[in-house]
């Protein structure tokens, strides 16, 4: 794009017209506005070239217009503009309201142009007019296309690079879910606002009521101070959509309101957990919005204390699946507040299940039986968890009703075919994106019936999945696995009541019964774990307890393959919860030696390789991993990033096609570098561990999914001496 033609030269217009001009000084921008004070500033403050008088020079020779004025003048500035195009302009706009645009368009061109490109930026501000531009505005938000089967590729293309030039993630929607879903994120937002405000400027004392509110009062009612014949515009072009969530949000209220009147503390604190939960969660799916964070590290660690780590992953998983489908209530202490298992939490509240919390790691699920689940009214978010989206796939493929999983941008790239396949010998119909990859659709009411399952690989997910969906099948279902992996699932269901039957490589169940709540006391997990225990392995001077570690021996690779290598670990204080061994253990430092690692724990400690490759650099002699292909399908290929990772950080590590050979060195000084961690938890956590033994400053960079499975691992870290920030660089 050379000539860029704003129409509409406010805050959104001009903010746009800033971020390409700071990237492109060559962009020509004209624009068009009917105030002539709007066209001096917009010419003073440097945002265009010309604003001419006449939106027909102002659209001249343009490549691409966008159209940023109120939504219900979209016709007449249509109207005026059709005469002066050329065929090969492309048209845009930042309508909040996409249905009302295409009616516009339809009756002043007879149908939406294919080079009319629908969209719609997220971003504004409680300020208004060019005055407020600024060039950030557009910095890691999302721009959504809404473009019908007709429109141009080649304009889709154009426009969406317009708008990542400019900073922005683009993502695309059909019109009308694009309406109804901002109807209820942003269009009742600002009315509720417009309508507390206005109630409250009517009360009595309402002078007294503004001087004395709190900060709440007004973070809730900024957006009130946005302009007021804009949002008028929008309301009524998305009255449809508003009047339904009006009478959901009505709905609710008078509930609440009920809830008030006969002092049912119950049931508000119900209300507003689920509420709070549910706010955390949103606020995680906005995560990706914001810009990269990274973290800066310096050499340097004591590694002395007493730590816990959060709760186990895996088994917080399963307690939500397996309570939300059992009879009776369901109390889980120590769940793991991470955004995987938060996700798992979100998807059952989406299928009509009462949960409570979690607050300080206690959940509590009002379980509704085996076939007590609703469908969901939208799409199931899985975010990056691949736990979640197959089990899940397991657990779903016996429902009535039909439902689509889906994930973030990683989790897209992961394979589920290991999954869609066994369950579709069961007589499942499930559904992939091109290649095998989520989204999956899982299509309601198809019998299932028990099959007999050789996996062709080990893994704990995959055996999962297929006995959560022999829970629906008919007869018996059973799993051999070639290799021993982690038995949360089974030891769980039999926790429940529901039999499950173990013989060596074997586990089986039948179909048709029944789970009974019960209590689950959720252990540390081993793999949050695992980063302390190589890093006061490698840390001269460590002295460290670990308390309450779920020591499940499918779960106790990471240990036994330290201690191979000449690791000090202890364990204290061992005993049973709930069916899973837990101990505390004690590691202290000790030089480590290479080994190469037996084939027989890689699947016992498949998702604490990454670390363990950390530990190998700093080990006498060379560390040889085999038989660990499964590392190159999680969250990312992990064994190339960690040979890569090594790489930059100075050891000469080689990347196998199932492992990799690590050499090792005791007087081991790491490289200062600046680490890609492919936006992959483990392997972000893991070269925070290495940074403690660089010769200076290591930069982790993309660490945003660390929350996913260690929420305070940072916290952590920094209590333990290591010397960490965090950095935009």
């Amino acid at each position: 794009m050379r000539h860029l033609s704003i129409v509409g030269f406010g805050l959104i217009g001009g903010s746009l017209a800033a971020a390409l001009r700071a990237r492109q000084p060559d962009l020509v921008v004209t624009g068009f506005a009917r105030s002539a004070e709007t066209r001096r500033q917009a010419l003073e403050l440097g945002l265009a070239d010309a604003m001419p008088d006449t939106l027909a020079e102002a659209i001249e020779g343009a490549d691409i217009i966008l159209l940023a004025t109120p939504v219900l003048s979209f016709e007449t500035v249509l109207a005026a503009i059709r005469p002066h195009l050329t065929p090969s302009q492309i048209i845009t706009d930042a309508g909040s309201v996409k249905g009302s645009v295409v009616d516009a368009a339809c009756r002043v061109f007879g149908e939406l142009p294919p080079r009319f490109v629908l969209g719609h930026p997220i971003a504004g501000s409680e300020n208004s007019g060019v005055t407020a531009a600024r060039a950030d505005l557009y910095q890691g938000r999302r721009v959504l296309l809404t473009p019908d089967q007709h429109t141009d590729p080649d304009a889709q293309a154009s426009v969406a690079q317009m708008w990542r030039d400019a900073g922005a993630q683009v993502e695309w929607l059909g019109v009308e879910e694009h309406d109804q879903i901002l109807a209820a994120t942003s269009h009742l937002p600002h009315l509720l606002a417009f309508s507390l405000v206005d109630t409250l400027a009517h009360e009595d004392r309402h002078l007294d009521i503004f001087r004395y509110a709190a900060g709440g009062f007004r973070d809730f009612t900024r957006i009130a101070a946005s302009d007021p014949v804009m949002w008028r515009d929008i309301f009524i072009a998305n009255r449809t959509a508003m009047l339904t969530q009006i009478d959901a949000f009505a709905d609710g209220l008078a509930a609440l309101r009920a809830e008030v009147d006969r002092a049912d503390g119950r049931a508000m604190q119900t209300r507003f957990a689920r509420a709070k939960s549910a706010r955390d969660f949103f606020t995680q799916l906005q995560e990706p919005q914001t810009m990269s964070k990274h973290w800066q590290v310096t050499a340097g660690a004591t590694m002395q204390g007493t730590i816990r780590v959060p709760g186990d992953k895996s088994m917080s998983h399963r307690s939500i699946m397996l309570g939300a489908i059992a009879e009776g209530t369901t109390e889980v202490s120590g769940f793991l507040e991470g955004e995987d298992a938060l996700a798992t939490l979100q998807c059952f509240r989406d299928m009509g299940v009462q949960i409570d919390g979690p607050v300080d790691g206690r959940v509590t699920i009002h379980g509704v039986g085996m076939h007590g689940l609703r469908a969901p009214k939208d799409r199931l978010w899985m975010g990056n968890s691949g736990t979640s989206i197959r089990l899940l796939s397991g657990l779903l493929a016996g429902q009535s009703f039909d439902v689509t999983l889906q994930g973030d941008d990683s989790l897209a790239k992961r394979p589920m075919k290991r999954v869609s396949d066994p369950l579709a010998r069961m007589g499942a119909v499930i559904e992939t994106a091109e290649g095998g990859t989520p989204p999956l659709t899982l299509r309601g009411g198809a019998p299932l019936k028990g099959i007999h399952y050789d996996m062709p690989m080990a893994s704990a997910q995959v055996k999962s999945a297929v006995l959560l969906a022999g829970l629906f099948a008919d007869g018996e279902t059973s799993v051999t696995e070639p290799a021993p992996t982690r038995d949360h699932t089974e030891n769980m269901l039999n926790g429940f009541g529901y039999k499950v039957e173990r013989d060596g490589a074997t586990a089986r169940l039948v179909g048709g019964g029944r789970l009974t709540a019960c209590d689950i006391e959720v252990p540390a997990d081993i793999s949050s774990a695992a980063f302390f225990l190589v890093a006061a392995s490698i840390t001269p001077g460590a002295d460290l307890t670990l308390t309450h570690v779920g020591v499940n021996p499918t779960r106790t690779g990471i240990i036994d393959i330290l201690l191979l290598m000449g690791a000090n670990i202890e364990r204290l204080n061992e005993h049973t919860v709930g069916g899973e061994p837990v101990a505390d253990l004690r590691v202290r430092y000790a030089p480590l030696k290479g080994i190469h690692i037996p084939e027989a724990l890689v699947p016992l400690a498949i998702d604490e390789l990454p670390v363990t490759m950390i530990a190998a650099a700093c080990a006498e002699g060379d560390t040889l991993i085999t038989g660990a292909e499964e590392l190159r399908v999680k969250e990312s290929d992990r064994i190339q990033a960690m040979v890569d990772g090594l790489n930059a950080l100075g050891v000469a590590a080689e990347a196998r096609d199932d492992g990799a050979l690590i050499p090792g060195s005791l007087d081991r000084v790491f490289a200062d570098a600046a680490i890609q961690t492919h936006m992959d938890h483990r392997i972000a956590m893991s070269f925070v561990i290495a940074a403690t033994r660089a010769s200076g400053t290591v930069v982790v960079r993309d660490i945003e999914h660390v929350a996913t499975s260690f929420p305070n691992f940072k916290a952590l870290c920094m209590g333990l001496g290591v010397k960490l920030s965090e950095t935009s660089h």
